[in-house]
């Protein structure tokens, strides 16, 4: 590598050629880049005695990857941005010497620094751009009309800086000298010596100017020959970029290839660090044409999923369904089940299927309340739970039997929690409308067009009417069901509906029997509104609500089947009286003391009883405890260098043979210790619930 300070302009001067990569992301300096660059050159233009303004690097490969030529051809790893805009900038600046007379003249500006005079074709540019960003700038050089075009910036920029030299004060003379004040830092490499990707890298380190979707795709392509490069964007990289443009969100692609890599490596990466996982895992795949493809093949599963595009009619409304509750932490799974679909391995009416269980465990576990800290990895690691060979079922029991927090609510718990759901404040309000009211219906109701009506108003000041109705209890009676289902519904008339008393708002025009919506016929029916009617109708509902979102069926029999299957090999049981079989009364009760502590952490933190200790589970063990006869040993399942212990209460264990898991050893033996304690327990669980996070 060789690194000096140089001028731009003797930097562009003589004959060669800079060819952005076809990698490269097209042009993307806006006016706002362009201003500022315009600003500090007035600045120099106006002060003579600012002697230098500093522009940026410039980073190129110089040798050992393009053949020697007439023309030197020199490939930029770094700096695209600032040599296009800058162009443009220099052919304004040729453009306004044609209309003034002096000793700048426009073909100075040309052949010095645009075009390579006595060269033809497209060795005659001195900046060769790529994709559709080429035509735009050769068409600016050369003066021609640039409509056609697709590279909207490039002539918008231009005409910025053409503008601005017209209607600027300083002399021409003066900018031209201001532009030749411009340094920069020459980085020329050798790639039989200099590896460009480490360089690009640390060019890049903050992260700001490149999406990791940039980073990705640099390191795929950039050490390869040009050929290679050509054909592995053209075939497949350039279509997987196309398809996530616009109108798909920000970050779609980030968020594809930390999906990829969790059905690649079982890990899942943090979403900011998808390129060094990335970057990990190419490592290991000897052959860069069938990662790039592999890579290509999963990404057009997870546009299906994005944009549900499935194979009939039935399996995008499913996939639909899937995103309206936001269960993207299933894509993992879903598009190993989708290339399984490619395989030959799962028929199209079974993928339909496992959609709209997905949608049911997600929804029927949001109803229960139970936290979706874990789904990412229950769905990461689901795939390596089937029999494929019995698909559909393997994949139902494999949810089935899975318990604690990452349970299939059964019907009766479902039907329970529905009926007291405050689901007027639930996240998917809006779908669980749509699904009621348009379940088995073929003209659909567009929920979106109503809004959600309190039958029982909202109103803490009830009327008259309505507190005769309810009778003295009204107040309790309000608050224990005013958001529930039962008291919730659709209309296009909620003003005119307000807190009128019920027999009004069922009889006046636009009320609930002059209502087209099927969630008002129960209401167009009933005599009054009290608690036996409220609780009759969030029945119903649940009832239909177990039909929209059932709980697949499989006999205790097959599902003994995949239990077995499931348990660990040849483990004890052990019970908490064997545990503490010989333990002091004193120490018993410290010990029942930090259990009691624990378990009222979280509703989902669980025990389980080994031979020496008693495990603490959220996703996996981070706190263990064991009685002994003086004192209670813990361990937590943490790193030592990764607790606040300003009492230095724990110790590393992690060389040490012990018991628990966790590399961090507490001993207590006074109840006057237990929160101290606890607040080092608090922090294993913590770090637990971070690594499953969502």
């Amino acid at each position: 590598m060789r690194a000096s300070q140089n001028h731009f302009t003797k930097f562009l001067e003589g004959n060669k050629q800079f060819i952005i990569p076809i990698y490269q992301r097209s042009y993307s300096w806006t006016l706002k880049e362009c201003r500022k660059l315009w600003e500090d050159l007035l600045r120099l233009a106006r002060d003579p005695e600012i002697s230098s303004h500093f522009l940026g690097s410039i980073v190129y490969v110089e040798k050992g990857l393009y053949q020697i030529s007439a023309v030197p051809q020199l490939l930029v790893i770094d700096g695209q941005q600032r040599l296009t805009t800058m162009s443009l900038l220099l052919r304004a600046v040729a453009d306004a010497a044609q209309s003034q007379e002096g000793e700048l003249k426009p073909s100075k500006i040309m052949n010095l620094f645009l075009v390579n005079p006595e060269e033809e074709h497209e060795l005659r540019y001195r900046l060769l751009l790529t994709r559709g960003d080429k035509d735009a700038l050769l068409d600016v050089i050369e003066g021609r009309d640039s409509s056609n075009n697709n590279s909207v910036r490039i002539a918008e920029n231009y005409r910025f800086f053409r503008d601005a030299l017209a209607k600027q004060s300083a002399s021409l003379n003066d900018v031209y000298s201001a532009i030749q004040r411009l340094i920069i830092v020459d980085i020329s490499l050798d790639r039989s010596h200099d590896n460009p990707q480490l360089i690009f890298e640390s060019l890049n380190s903050t992260g700001v100017d490149l999406s990791q979707a940039d980073l990705i795709r640099n390191y795929v392509l950039m050490d390869l020959e040009p050929d290679h490069q050509v054909h592995l964007y053209e075939s497949f990289w350039h279509p997987m970029e196309r398809e996530f443009r616009a109108p798909s969100p920000a970050g779609a692609f980030d968020r594809f290839m930390r999906d990829y890599l969790t059905i690649k490596t079982g890990r899942i990466p943090n979403i900011s660090d998808v390129y060094t996982a990335f970057k990990d895992y190419a490592a290991q795949v000897a052959d860069v044409d069938q990662l790039v493809a592999d890579v290509y093949r999963y990404s057009r599963y997870f546009v299906r999923l994005m944009r549900a595009q499935g194979s009939s009619s039935a399996q995008s409304d499913a996939m639909k369904a899937v995103n309206d509750i936001r269960v993207e932490v299933a894509y993992p799974f879903l598009m190993e089940v989708l290339d399984d679909h490619e395989q030959g391995l799962v028929d199209a009416a079974e993928v339909t299927a496992i959609l709209r269980t997905i949608e049911s465990y997600i929804f029927r576990r949001a109803i229960c309340g139970i936290p979706t800290n874990s789904l990412n990895k229950t769905f990461a690691q689901l795939g390596r739970e089937l029999r494929k060979n019995e698909y559909l079922e393997s994949f139902q029991a494999a949810l089935l039997v899975k318990d604690s927090y990452k349970r299939f609510p059964t019907d009766e718990e479902f039907h329970r929690e529905f009926v007291i759901k405050d689901v007027y404040n639930f996240p998917r309000r809006n779908y669980l409308f749509d699904r009621l009211e348009n379940f088995d219906r073929k003209e659909r109701v567009n929920v979106a067009d109503y809004t959600i009506e309190h039958v029982l108003p909202q109103n803490p000041a009830l009327s008259s009417a309505w507190q005769a109705m309810l009778g003295d209890a009204w107040k309790a009676i309000q608050v224990k069901y005013l958001h529930t289902m039962g008291n919730l519904t659709l209309t296009g008339y909620n003003p005119e509906l307000s807190d009128r008393p019920f027999p009004e708002k069922q009889t006046m025009k636009g009320g609930f029997a002059d209502s087209p919506v099927r969630l008002n016929r129960y209401l167009a029916q009933v005599q009054q509104w009290t608690p036996p009617e409220i609780e009759a109708r969030a029945d119903e509902l649940a009832n239909l609500a177990i039909l929209i979102w059932p709980r697949p069926a499989l006999s205790e029999s097959v599902l003994a089947k995949y239990r077995e299957e499931t348990a660990a090999p040849q483990q004890l049981a052990h019970t908490l009286e064997e545990l503490l079989a010989g333990i002091p009364e004193e120490i018993e009760a410290l010990f029942q003391t930090v259990r009691r502590h624990i378990l009222a952490l979280d509703p989902d933190v669980r025990e389980e009883a080994k031979k020496h200790y008693l495990a603490f589970k959220a996703d996996t063990n981070f706190a263990d405890v064991s009685p002994l006869k003086s004192k209670l040993q813990i361990w937590l399942n943490m790193a030592p260098d990764e607790l606040h212990d300003p009492l230095h209460l724990g110790r590393d264990v992690s060389a040490v043979g012990h018991w628990g898991n966790g590399d961090i050893e507490i001993e207590i033996s006074q109840l006057d210790q237990v929160q101290s304690v606890m607040d080092l327990v608090v922090q294993a669980l913590d770090k637990q619930r971070d690594l499953v996070a969502v």
